[in-house]
């Protein structure tokens, strides 16, 4: 398959499952928004303000996270429900063309809504350009480990409806109890040592880095950028090795 084909399968999917359904149906946008808002709203609510920016940055985390991990339920129900995927495996285009197409419309179907993160980012006043730098990064690591996660799981689902059970859990285990939301000197020293057992922990350090929250300490980052980079290529492997890609 040429690059050119790649390309044009790769724009096809972003226009199927991106673009079509923010002009068709804008309240899923709302939809999307909605826990990461409402988490913004009560940790704003209940710190009297100081952790403003701080759910700002949980913001952005769980949206990216929502992201990849909604990726289970279009994958499965392409797979079941619409036989789409039986006949991609039929045409030229390979597996990763399809699952990066697939997660890339995810990625621009968030766009509107990290806008709006984003802009609440940079009334931070902590936009600068290496900040911009670390945020992005952060981000794209995070949907890009979800996105795995996502696809990995979604062949193994024999029901559209299973997704609705994980997704939840996965988001609930990955940004509501590390400290996403919050700084980990918040928890006490147990639990912090149980934090860093979580991917998004090493996330969130590098987002409340680029916000200008705590100072960036190259030594820190640079485990941050390791154990993200880490885990993002194990499960890279995980969806190589044990993701189905064509039925039994």
């Amino acid at each position: 398959m040429s690059e050119r084909h790649r390309l044009r399968s790769l724009w096809t999917l972003v226009e199927l499952n991106g673009l079509i359904p923010i002009r068709t149906q804008p309240l899923y946008l709302v939809n999307l928004l909605a826990s990461p808002l409402a988490f913004l709203f009560f940790i704003t609510i209940a710190s009297g303000g100081v952790l403003l920016a701080y759910g700002v940055g949980g913001g952005m985390i769980l949206t990216m996270l929502s992201v990849g991990t909604g990726l289970q339920s279009d994958l499965t129900h392409y797979r079941h429900d619409l036989k789409f995927q039986d006949i991609v495996v039929a045409s030229p285009v390979e597996a990763p063309t399809y699952v990066a197409g697939m997660a890339l419309s995810e990625l621009v179907y968030s766009t509107p809504g990290m806008l709006l993160f984003l802009g609440l980012w940079a009334l931070t006043g902590a936009a600068t350009a290496l900040h911009a730098f670390i945020l992005a990064g952060a981000l794209l690591l995070v949907w890009a480990f979800a996105s795995a996660l996502a696809f990995t799981l979604a062949t193994w689902f024999e029901d559209v409806r299973e997704t609705f059970m994980f997704s939840p859990l996965i988001s609930l285990g990955l940004t509501v109890i590390p400290p996403v939301y919050y700084p980990v000197s918040a928890l006490p020293q147990w639990a912090q040592y149980a934090a860093y057992a979580s991917p998004t922990t090493y996330a969130a350090g590098l987002v409340q880095s680029a916000m200008g929250l705590v100072p960036i300490t190259w030594g820190v980052a640079l485990l941050d950028w390791g154990v993200l980079l880490a885990f993002t290529a194990g499960l890279f492997l995980l969806a190589a090795f044990k993701a189905r890609w064509r039925e039994a």
